[in-house]
C-alpha cells in the first residue's frame, strides 16, 4: 500500500482541465446541506468556493436542510428521496436504494450539458457517484471526513457492516482523487483503496478568511464583562470528547489567579447543564456565559469577543478530527491554546500560532491561559501569526484548489492563485 500524501501540493506538468459545471453529491441524511452543523458549514464552504469561481454547481442530496443562503442562490438542488423505515436494517437498505438513484440523476445532468467534475462527500452508503464518474470519464474528488464504518459501529448502530465496507471500498477505489481531513482518516481510506492507495491525500479543513476576520480595534467587551476582562472562548458542540470537564477545571484555576477572566461557551449539546453545574460548584459560575446553539453567521462577532480560544481535546485513541473551530480561531486572529493531539500541533504550526498543552491536564491548560492573560504582547504576536497562517494556508479557496489539483482539474479563475488578488493585504491583518 502506498502511503497517503500530505499537502501542500503544487500542480505540475500539463495544464489542468477547467471546471465550468460540477455536481456536488452528499447522500448522508445526517448532513443537512444548508444546515447549521459543522459538517453543513464544511459543505457550504466548498460550494461557496466553486460558486465564487464561476462554476455552475448542481447539488445532489438526500437532505436539503434549510433555505439556500443568498450567496449560493444560483445553485440547483436535486433532492433524492429516502423511503421511510422502521428499523435500522430497513434504514440502511433505504439509503442504499436512494444512492442507487444518483447515477440516473447524473445522467440527466450530463444530458443537459457537460459535467467537468463530480465532488462527493463520503457517506456510509454512498458509492454511485464516483463509480458513475469513473465510467463516464469525468474527474472526481471523494472527500473523506471520518472512518464512517467504524464510527457508525462504535457510536450508533450498524447492521450490515460488510455492506458498508463494500460501499467504502467501491467509492474510494473509483474516485480520481480521495482527500482525507487527517492522516488517520487517510490511512483508513488508503487501506480500502486497493491498488489505488496512491490516490489518497491528506488535506485538512479550511476557513473562509473573508467571512471571519480579526476584531476591529476597540472591540466591545463580552456581555456583562468589564472592558479589561480577559475572555477565553470555546466554540463547538458540548459533548464529552471536547474536554469540557478539563476546560472548566482549568478555568476555575484561571479565575482564581486572574479575577477578570471570563469563559464564553458558544454551542449547545448534552453536556451543557453538567458543564455549567461544574463551573458553579467550583465557584466560577458567575464568570461563564453559554450562548446555546447559534447560526454560522453569528460566529464572527462572537469570536471578536475573545482574547484567547481553546480546543482542550482529551487523549482519544482515535483522534482523527480536523476541527473547523481551530481554523476559525486562526482566521479571527486569536491565539489558540490546544491539546497536543492528532492534527492540532500541525494546525498551530507546532506552537507558532498558539500554545500546545498535554491533553487532559487542567493545570497545564490553566498555566498557558494565565501566561497569555498576563502577556498582551504575546497574544498580539500569536494572533497576527494565526491570521497570516489562516490566509496563506487554510483559506477554503486554497483547500478547494488543492483538492481539485489532485483530480487534475481547476476552476477557470484559478482559485488558489486568485486568493491574494481577491483579498489583498489579508495576510498582514490581525
Amino acid at each position: 500500500m502506498t502511503a497517503p500524501t500530505t499537502d501542500p501540493v503544487t500542480a505540475t506538468g500539463d495544464p489542468r482541465a477547467t471546471v465550468r459545471r460540477a455536481a456536488y453529491v452528499s447522500v448522508d441524511p445526517g448532513v443537512p446541506v444548508f444546515g447549521r452543523k459543522g459538517s453543513s458549514v464544511h459543505v457550504q464552504a466548498v460550494l461557496r468556493e466553486l460558486v465564487r469561481a464561476g462554476v455552475e454547481v448542481h447539488v445532489v442530496t438526500t437532505r436539503r436542510g434549510g433555505d439556500v443562503p443568498a450567496d449560493l442562490a444560483g445553485i440547483a438542488v436535486h433532492e433524492v428521496p429516502v423511503a421511510r423505515s422502521a428499523t435500522t436494517a430497513e434504514r440502511e437498505k433505504a439509503l442504499q436504494v436512494a444512492d442507487g438513484r444518483v447515477g440516473a440523476l447524473l445522467d440527466t445532468l450530463r444530458a443537459a450539458g457537460p459535467l467537468d467534475l463530480v465532488y462527493e462527500r463520503y457517506s456510509l452508503w454512498g458509492r454511485a457517484a464516483t463509480g458513475w464518474a469513473r465510467d463516464a470519464g469525468v474527474p472526481s474528488v471523494l472527500e473523506v471526513n471520518a472512518p464512517l464504518v467504524a464510527e457508525q459501529r462504535t457510536h450508533r448502530e450498524l447492521v450490515d457492516e460488510a455492506g458498508a465496507e463494500r460501499c467504502a471500498r467501491a467509492a474510494i477505489g473509483a474516485a480520481t482523487a480521495v482527500v482525507a481531513v487527517s492522516r488517520p482518516v487517510a490511512t483508513w481510506a488508503a487501506e480500502r483503496a486497493g491498488s489505488r492507495s496512491g490516490h489518497v491525500h491528506v488535506l485538512s479543513n479550511g476557513v473562509d478568511t473573508a467571512r471571519i476576520t480579526p476584531a476591529p480595534a476597540g472591540r466591545a467587551p463580552a456581555s456583562g464583562a468589564a472592558r479589561d476582562a480577559f475572555t477565553v472562548l470555546f466554540v463547538g458542540t458540548l459533548k464529552p470528547w471536547h474536554g469540557l470537564d478539563v476546560l472548566v477545571d482549568a478555568f476555575a484555576d484561571v479565575r482564581r489567579r486572574v479575577p477578570r477572566a471570563r469563559l464564553l461557551l458558544v454551542g449547545d449539546g448534552p453536556e451543557r447543564e453538567a458543564v455549567l453545574d461544574r463551573a458553579r460548584a467550583l465557584g466560577a459560575g458567575d464568570a461563564v456565559t453559554s450562548t446555546g446553539a447559534v447560526a454560522p453567521a453569528e460566529i464572527p462577532p462572537l469570536l471578536h469577543r475573545a482574547d484567547v480560544a481553546v480546543a482542550p481535546y482529551p487523549a482519544l485513541d482515535d483522534f482523527y478530527f480536523s476541527p473547523l473551530k481551530v481554523y476559525e480561531y486562526l482566521a479571527a486572529g486569536l491565539p489558540v491554546v490546544a491539546s497536543a493531539v492528532g492534527e492540532l500541533p500541525g494546525a498551530l504550526g507546532h506552537g507558532s500560532t498558539g500554545r500546545l498543552v498535554p491533553p487532559g491536564d487542567p493545570t497545564a491548560l490553566a498555566d498557558a491561559l494565565v501566561d497569555l492573560a498576563r502577556e498582551p504582547r504575546a497574544r498580539t504576536v500569536l494572533g497576527a501569526r494565526a491570521r497570516e497562517a489562516a490566509v496563506e494556508r487554510h483559506d477554503w479557496s486554497v483547500v478547494v484548489d488543492r483538492a481539485l489539483a489532485h483530480a487534475g482539474v481547476t476552476t477557470h479563475t484559478a482559485v488558489g492563485a486568485a486568493v491574494g488578488a481577491a483579498r489583498p493585504g489579508e495576510a498582514h491583518r490581525g
